[in-house]
């Protein structure tokens, strides 16, 4: 029976009418058994055990004393606009800010910061590229390393250029180069560091023009394009392209992509090159190690360049190293030591730029491995406290951010305090549950019991341990990125700019204005009053 709009309007005023009589009641009572199932007081959760994690957390007073303090710290900064003479870009790839948030209360506990957290400012990047929602890291390192949004896969090329695109990689006008070369063009020193391949796709937006991520090796093309492409891989780059082969410091993994197979065993090359050896003969003043006695060894004054290569692939996560008979890699935190040492003792001194990656954070994700990738996080957190104990904020310029998130989450409702592994009660099929999960990856099997049709009890698979596998709830081969915006914190000259809601590409920019570098616009100009 359809409704007139009279009789609407009479039910709509009787319904109004009998709220306040409490005649309605039964229908509050639905809404707030809704509201309650919503936000479940599970046996977790009952009053008695909830406990303050500071004294007088339970007092208005502590609060109130809490944000005072922090107005007084936002009254403190003072805009630093001097030049930047040095520039360090700190990337965690794939920390979202579920990651910073799972990794508080990893490190110590929910109230505490990251090191980087407690930089002066702070914005939000969207990560979106030219041709999807969801960006790799390839084609974001070409926005906040270049300057430039391009599609998916590539790297160091503009959007003109599409994914394996042999021919079109040929056209160098659709290239696009990276503030490193800007700061090197200026008469600065530039380098790169990373717990990855050096050639993997973050570190090579620093030095590489490729269509493809995976052209890390000429084997790799070839698969592609056939013998006769013509074009330079990813390593080759490194050695002799135009900004690989000026770079002052490379340290990472990766020493499989320098070597034919048929020279060492483990290696990835087919053209009969070790170009690990090419780069030694270029020059006596180009050091190599390949251990961490090697590296601390090493005396920085008589090096006029320095590659560290530590493993034939990715180096091992920081918690796999604990448990190797004879560990001979350094920590992203040794190797952040290492260099900025080696950039503050150059002879130009007209500083630096430096790329450095906590770049396990990421595959630690892919895997569902969130145990591992918390411990990335911790590690990537040190190496900045430890940037920033050895740098200037007068005139070093510090910037941390993500090239992307990922479907990692931290739901349910734990208490203040607890493990941030401990599972909590479903109020629905009685079996605990893991408030860390992906929404999808390759352990959605491991937590649902098809024939019974049924979760898996997850405390018979969470052991405790570094590869634990988390949940994950749509099968896939390997779990996704996110889409959602990155945290970007800043500190040192001109660091304010990097406050609000910006494109990713905008990064590069403000640090090349910043340290008066680049084509585009500089402090510099700024500060002496032309027209910009």
């Amino acid at each position: 029976m359809k409704l007139h709009a009279v009789h609407r309007v009479l039910l709509w005023a009787i319904l109004v009418a009998c709220l306040p009589q409490g005649l309605c009641s039964k229908s509050q009572d639905m809404d707030g058994a809704k509201e309650r199932r919503m936000h479940p007081k599970l046996k977790h959760m009952e009053p008695s055990k909830r406990t303050s994690q500071r004294p007088g957390e339970d007092t208005q007073e502590f609060w109130q004393n809490e944000s005072k303090d922090f107005i007084r710290q936002q009254q403190r900064h003072q805009r630093n606009i001097k030049v930047a003479k040095n520039i360090i870009l700190f990337l965690g790839d794939g920390m979202g800010l579920a990651t910073q948030v799972a990794a508080r209360s990893y490190i110590q506990a929910e109230h505490t910061k990251l090191s980087f957290e407690d930089f002066p400012y702070t914005g939000l990047s969207k990560t979106y590229c030219v041709d999807d929602i969801v960006p790799d890291s390839a084609t974001t390192a070409t926005a906040y390393l270049c300057g430039v949004k391009a599609n998916t896969e590539t790297i160091g090329v503009n959007a003109q250029i599409g994914v394996r695109d042999c021919e079109a990689m040929k056209n160098t006008d659709n290239h696009v180069f990276s503030i490193a070369k800007w700061a090197m063009d200026a008469g600065k020193s530039a380098g790169l560091v990373t717990t990855t391949r050096v050639t993997h796709a973050s570190p090579a937006g620093v030095y590489a023009h490729t269509a493809f991520r995976e052209w890390e090796t000429n084997a790799d093309i070839e698969g592609w394009c056939g013998k006769d492409h013509g074009l330079d891989d990813i390593a080759l780059q490194l050695i002799h392209g135009e900004v690989g082969s000026r770079l002052k410091l490379m340290m990472g993994g990766g020493k499989s992509t320098f070597m034919d197979s048929k020279i060492y065993s483990e290696g990835w090359r087919s053209d009969g090159r070790n170009l690990i050896d090419e780069y030694i003969k270029k020059s006596a003043g180009n050091a190599y190690v390949e251990t961490l006695e090697e590296l601390e060894k090493l005396d920085l004054t008589k090096a006029e360049r320095l590659m560290g290569i530590f493993h034939d692939s990715n180096m091992d996560y920081y918690l796999d190293t604990l448990a190797l008979e004879k560990n001979t890699q350094p920590t992203l935190e040794q190797m952040t030591r290492k260099a900025i040492e080696f950039m503050q003792q150059q002879k130009d001194d007209k500083g630096y730029f430096l790329f450095i990656e906590g770049g396990e954070i990421d595959l630690a994700h892919h895997d569902t491995k969130a145990r591992l990738a918390l411990e990335e996080t911790k590690q990537f957190s040190q190496a900045i406290a430890l940037a920033r104990a050895m740098t200037s904020e007068e005139d070093t310029l510090i910037v941390v951010t993500a090239d992307h998130s990922h479907t990692f989450s931290v739901a349910g409702y734990q208490d203040r305090g607890s493990d941030i592994f401990s599972l909590v009660d479903s109020d629905i099929d009685d079996m605990p549950y893991s408030p860390l999960s992906y929404a999808n990856g390759n352990s959605t099997y491991l937590y649902y019991n098809e024939e019974k049709r049924q979760r898996v009890d997850p405390s018979l698979i969470l052991k405790n341990e570094a590869n634990d596998l988390f949940p994950a709830t749509v099968p896939i081969e390997y779990e996704t990125h996110g889409g959602e915006d990155v945290g970007v914190f800043a500190s040192g000259p001109w660091a304010h700019l990097f406050t609000g809601v910006y494109e990713q590409n905008a990064i590069p920019h403000m640090m090349a204005y910043a340290a008066c570098i680049g084509d585009g616009l500089k402090a510099c100009d700024t500060l002496s009053g032309a027209n910009v």
